[in-house]
């Protein structure tokens, strides 16, 4: 088991957080992913890591595997001006994770509270949601609720809104 899946199943039992976790080849996009996740009963996620245009704000925006963003209304509501993808760099220093293995799950590592989530707002509608355990030949399942408990422990801001 990678150091990284270790972490986040540690984690989750301190909380006291039931999980079911599949192990696959490695899936660095939600294409690929769906064909391991196919027989799994969860909402499955993309996760996408921003920067503003000064570079001095993150955030992740996490949405249904099958949507799309509308990154224009996104920067409307944040105004922060353009948002742009961050760097691998970025991504390493503020959620220690490589691309490819983005997921709420790295907030854990973000120890300054940095990054603000943002979560489409259908995904509450979910009952069982799946993510990368931080590595991407893995995906764990936590329920809903369990995962606004996860959110409230990490300190990280985060807010449900209309992403598509």
């Amino acid at each position: 088991m990678q150091d990284h899946e270790q972490k986040v199943l540690d984690y989750l039992r301190a909380l006291n957080i039931p999980y079911e976790i599949y192990h696959h080849p490695p899936v660095p996009t939600v294409e690929e992913a769906m064909l391991y996740w196919k027989d799994i009963e969860a909402t499955h996620c993309k996760n996408i890591f921003f920067r503003n245009h000064k570079g001095n704000r993150h955030y992740l925006v996490v949405l249904r595997h099958d949507a799309t963003l509308h990154i224009h209304e996104l920067e409307k509501r944040l105004g922060q001006g353009k948002l742009s993808f961050a760097s691998p760099k970025r991504l390493m220093k503020w959620l220690q994770l490589t691309p490819g293995s983005v997921t709420p799950f790295g907030l854990i590592n973000d120890e300054q509270n940095h990054v603000k989530l943002f979560l489409d707002i259908q995904l509450k509608k979910a009952a069982k949601i799946s993510f990368h355990p931080n590595i991407n030949t893995a995906s764990v399942i936590i329920s809903l609720e369990d995962f606004i408990k996860y959110l409230n422990s990490t300190g990280n801001a985060y807010e449900f809104l209309p992403l598509y």
